[in-house]
């Protein structure tokens, strides 16, 4: 571990010799990119730092005792050694848990789609839930929800919403929320009283920079035609939504909430990329892993990660085997007490591997 973060420091400082280069402060791409890598190296750095002083300030310490002490100095020294030795073992404790390899789109904003699936009218309703759940949590952190595209149902819900979350971070802690989401209640139509199961599928994809995927203009067919549902007078008399294909993949991406074309088409454009990107991506990973998985499960949205049990006011997250009794709170967009179990699950797991990979 102590030559890893060694090599860590190494590459920090000789970031910072790049850094001051004047070919590479001319260069903004390589600028950036040599920021960004400085940045995400800085905490990692500066708890190894920590972590040194406080051994030599241990190792010191300890050499004071084989010294010949009088009474009141040598107390005063062990003292000193029992403030230290539970420091070393919390930063090395950080400090495995900084080593552990980020994802470089944790920091990104985060396109959500969630579609109502098993259960008719109830799975549509229950979409709606759903967005509005993300949309309080992402209030809570200071983040912006944008609606991208919407299907919605004559009865309050959703067959399918697209909206994307804008925030640092922001797909670090939405990602967990990739797959199938079961309900379990009474629905307002239901006059006998019985509970019913429905479904609705969320997948959490990173905002894709132009940068980050290729996409050749040539390799998309766009085409326009007159928005439907509410909207206002521009609904039905202009041309003002737009179907992207992008024909090497046969992805397809609609938007007509914006009642300007151009907007529309930015949007859908926004959302090609980064249904292009994730496809690639899951092309590539099933290339090396047939299973596709991680320790809890954030990347096959055929998985039910969760269920919502209304007449017991309880969520249940079976990656974790965690049961809540706070359903109503939870849907309120309070998740934080889910997601922070789910991160450090995925955490200890990753380590694991890490160390079961340098054995």
């Amino acid at each position: 571990m102590f030559d890893r973060l060694q090599s860590v420091e190494d590459r920090y400082d000789r970031l910072n010799e790049l850094l001051s280069d004047p070919d590479i402060v001319n260069d903004t791409n390589k600028l950036r990119t040599l920021s960004k890598e400085q940045s995400d190296l800085q905490d990692t750095v500066d708890a190894y730092r920590e972590y040194k002083d406080i051994k030599a300030q241990l190792a010191e310490a300890k050499a004071m005792l084989e010294e010949k002490l009088d009474a009141d100095m040598r107390e005063m020294v062990k003292e000193e050694v029992n403030e230290l030795e539970p420091q070393i073992e919390a930063i090395e404790e950080r400090l495995k848990l900084l080593l552990i390899p980020k994802d470089p789109n944790d920091d990104k904003n985060v396109i959500i789609e969630i579609r109502g699936a098993a259960g008719g009218d109830e799975a549509a309703l229950f979409a709606g839930n759903l967005f509005r759940m993300y949309s309080r949590f992402a209030d809570a952190q200071g983040w912006k929800v944008d609606v991208m595209d919407s299907s919605p149902t004559g009865i309050g819900g959703y067959k399918e919403v697209i909206f994307m979350i804008n925030g640092t971070g922001a797909y670090s802690k939405m990602k967990y929320e990739n797959g199938a989401h079961r309900v379990q209640r009474v629905p307002e139509t239901e006059s006998g009283g019985r509970i019913h199961t429905s479904t609705a599928t969320v997948a959490c994809l990173p905002e894709v920079e132009e940068v980050d995927v290729e996409i050749h203009e040539n390799d998309i067919r766009t085409d326009t035609y007159a928005s439907s549902g509410a909207g206002g007078q521009s609904v039905n008399t202009t041309m003002s939504a737009v179907r992207l294909t992008h024909i090497p993949t046969g992805t397809v991406v609609t938007c007509q909430d914006e009642k300007s074309q151009i907007k529309n088409k930015a949007k859908a454009m926004t959302v090609l990329r980064a249904r292009v990107a994730d496809k690639f991506r899951q092309e590539a990973q099933a290339e090396y892993d047939s299973v596709r998985k991680s320790a809890v499960g954030t990347g096959d949205r055929s998985e039910r990660i969760r269920t919502y049990n209304y007449p017991q006011n309880r969520v249940t997250d079976h990656r974790v085997g965690l049961t809540i009794q706070k359903l109503d709170q939870i849907m309120e967009g309070k998740l934080d007490e889910i997601v922070d179990v789910l991160i450090l699950t995925d955490q200890s797991e990753r380590l694991d591997r890490m160390n079961e990979s340098d054995v």
